[in-house]
């Protein structure tokens, strides 16, 4: 039978959409520049039975599969292929189960990370990880490029919160993997493998996750510092003296222009570079060393609206400045004691080449976000590169977050080395034998 007749009898017919409008619609995700195919069907099943039959059929039928949730990613991750089926699991939608006990809960991929935390929140529970998209996405997009966030810092990545999945194989089996219990060791540890490979290992169908007592409200401090250099000294001195703020972001004047214009929130004058950081018990040696470092202005606010508002433009400057025009993100990650360089040296390559490059940065455990903003796509393709080459250089990572996707992977081949690559190359085929998981990503 003909895949596409084989499709049709395996699911209700309202479950696959052939409008190309649609379809185009579901083709990419916020990667700019970032190519994208020409998928030739749209599926959005129900449940983890439907899934399977639809991995199955493309074994069978050695066609392509793209899965994606909320498409707020910014590598390419989820971009289509030519004639693939994307797979779209936003209706699988559902909180199954909060455990209070065990503190933890069963979700289904296209949960949004908000909307957990708020449910698991009445339970006075709370789930750490928290990407600066966290109010649009998933739970399965997370954990397929293991996500970071505001958090992170302190209490981890999503990969410390996943105690196990369930999982479509790329010949269409659905496995479960991990466990409810708080420790295991039985056998390798496949949900964490499963973790930032981007959909080309197996299609994540629910989620088991660690919960959190719900914390106490931090305070906020608040340094301004008159370059990204004096900022990213200001970070250094943080880990010099041993502190673990529950978060330290970083963020410049352009991009708070770029969120006042579009929220009038009124925080563009507060300084030329702001670092932000949370804590509710290092306050006064975080501000400390801040001043230590050379802030022009430091202080510490107990006022939750005011707190809530500088984190909120964190949050809101990719989005922002996403109004204005293309936008190609950076994700690389340094050793904080080399974010001053690193910080340098991108000022440096967008003098150089004409770009200008805003920044935002998780700049409490060296992970940069780096926002090429050029009308000529060539010359922020030049800056990005150049920016990866200097974080390799300088002993860093080329994503901390974000996920390889089609941006990075010639950094990343870079990065790890043939013999390594060799290694990742023999476990995709092994999980994905006809090899139609997200094909063309990561290696």
């Amino acid at each position: 039978m003909p895949f596409r007749a084989a499709l049709a009898a395996a699911l209700p017919p309202h479950r696959i959409v052939d409008d190309p409008d649609v379809i185009a619609a579901y083709s990419n995700d916020q990667a700019a520049w970032a190519p994208a195919g020409k998928a030739a069907l749209l599926v959005r099943p129900a449940d983890a039975e439907e899934v399977r039959r639809v991995v199955e059929l493309c074994f069978v039928h050695r066609v392509p599969v793209v899965a994606r949730g909320a498409g707020t990613g910014l590598s390419g991750g989820a971009n289509a292929v030519d004639e693939c089926v994307v797979l779209s699991l936003e209706g699988m939608n559902r909180v199954l189960e909060i455990d209070t006990a065990e503190q933890l809960a069963v979700v289904q991929p296209g949960v949004v990370n908000d909307d957990l935390r708020a449910a698991v929140a009445e339970h006075g529970l709370w789930y750490p990880p928290d990407p600066a998209s966290s109010p649009w996405s998933t739970l399965g997009g997370n954990a397929a490029t293991n996500a970071g966030g505001v958090c992170c810092l302190k209490y981890g990545v999503t990969r410390d919160y996943v105690l196990g999945l369930q999982v479509v194989t790329g010949e269409g089996k659905l496995v479960r993997l991990g466990r409810r219990t708080r420790k295991g060791v039985a056998g390798y540890d496949l949900t964490a493998l499963m973790i930032g490979s981007e959909g080309t290992l197996g299609v994540i169908t629910e989620l088991t996750v660690r919960l959190l007592p719900l914390p106490r409200k931090p305070h906020t401090i608040v340094g301004a510092f008159g370059s990204l250099v004096a900022a990213g000294e200001a970070v250094a001195e943080v880990a010099r003296r041993g502190l673990t703020p529950d978060a330290l972001e970083l963020v410049d004047r352009y991009c708070l222009q770029a969120v006042d214009e579009w929220k009038n929130m009124g925080l563009a004058d507060l300084g030329d570079v702001l670092l932000l950081a949370r804590s509710s018990t290092e306050e006064a040696a975080i501000q400390d060393a801040f001043d230590a470092a050379g802030a022009v202005f430091s202080t510490y606010s107990t006022d939750e609206e005011e707190a809530e508002a500088l984190f909120a433009a964190r949050r809101l400057a990719y989005p922002a400045l996403e109004r204005l025009g293309p936008v190609l993100t950076e994700d690389v990650c340094v050793p904080r004691a080399l974010v001053p360089e690193m910080l340098a040296r991108i000022e440096r390559h967008g003098q150089a080449h004409g770009v200008h490059v805003a920044n935002i940065a998780h700049a409490g455990d060296g992970n940069l976000h780096p926002l090429i903003i050029a009308e000529d796509p060539a010359k922020a393709q030049i800056v990005f590169d150049l920016i990866i080459d200097d974080c390799l250089d300088l002993g860093g990572t080329v994503t901390g977050e974000h996920g390889v996707g089609l941006l990075k992977m010639r950094g990343m081949h870079t990065e790890l080395g043939q013999d390594v690559l060799a290694m990742h190359r023999a476990v995709k085929a092994a999980l994905d034998p006809a090899g139609i998981l997200n094909p063309g990503k990561v290696i």
